[in-house]
């Protein structure tokens, strides 16, 4: 039987690291996530999670930075993310009515009058590429008919992965943002934790006697 190939000097087995290499994507390519930008925290993986939600919906955990997905069986897909300022300014509950490939961008007007300098160009918008800040997808959240303007996407900054960043909502690996688009159907709950429970459900229940587990 032939040696299992050694892992990347990132520590990274070449396994994962394949989820992250160039990816063709309609008339576009994705790039690979060059390794330095990568670590067995930030790559996607199945683990634990205990949530009390169906399998399907979406969790968001701004303050560790983690985006999970609800799976059968205590389990959860776990991406890792960029949070900008609306990232943490928005907590609770929302459904995704829609998302889009290679959505085009324009930033908020508070954005634009915050730092003119680095967004008033963009006073127009941007259209989906590359070089989008949204990235290769964006699921749109509402609340009801409403549009939060909060969104889950892509990014054109991979090195921000597992950072809080100046701006946007909550981004992942155009790799990562892709898979979650492909399991993730119109009408997904999500649910935003507030940071005081960050970590939430990330660790079994603990067992009280004679009663309900905490």
């Amino acid at each position: 039987m032939a040696a299992a190939p050694p892992p990347h000097a990132s520590g990274l087995s070449p396994e994962v690291l394949a989820h992250y290499d160039a990816m063709p994507d309609g008339e576009r390519t994705i790039p690979a996530i060059d390794p330095k930008y990568l670590s067995a925290e930030k790559a996607r993986q199945e683990v634990g999670y205990y949530a009390p939600h169906p399998p399907g919906t979406i969790i968001v955990d701004p303050e560790a930075r983690f985006l999970y997905q609800v799976m059968p069986g205590n389990r959860a897909m776990r991406y890792a993310v960029a949070v900008g300022p609306d990232g943490y300014a928005f907590s609770g509950e929302a459904t995704i009515p829609y998302q889009r490939d290679w959505p085009g961008w324009r930033p908020t007007d508070n954005m634009i009058k915050r730092d003119p300098g680095q967004y008033a160009q963009y006073s127009d918008g941007l259209p989906g590429g590359l070089s989008n800040p949204l990235g290769a997808r964006a699921l749109y959240l509402f609340r009801g008919a409403r549009d939060t303007h909060y969104r889950i996407h892509g990014t054109s900054n991979p090195w921000s992965i597992g950072q809080a960043t100046s701006a946007g909502c909550i981004r992942l690996y155009n790799q990562d943002i892709v898979h979650l688009a492909e399991n993730t159907a119109p009408g997904t709950r999500v649910v935003v934790v507030p940071k005081e429970q960050s970590g939430l459900w990330t660790h079994p229940p603990i067992p009280i006697p004679n009663g309900e587990p905490t």
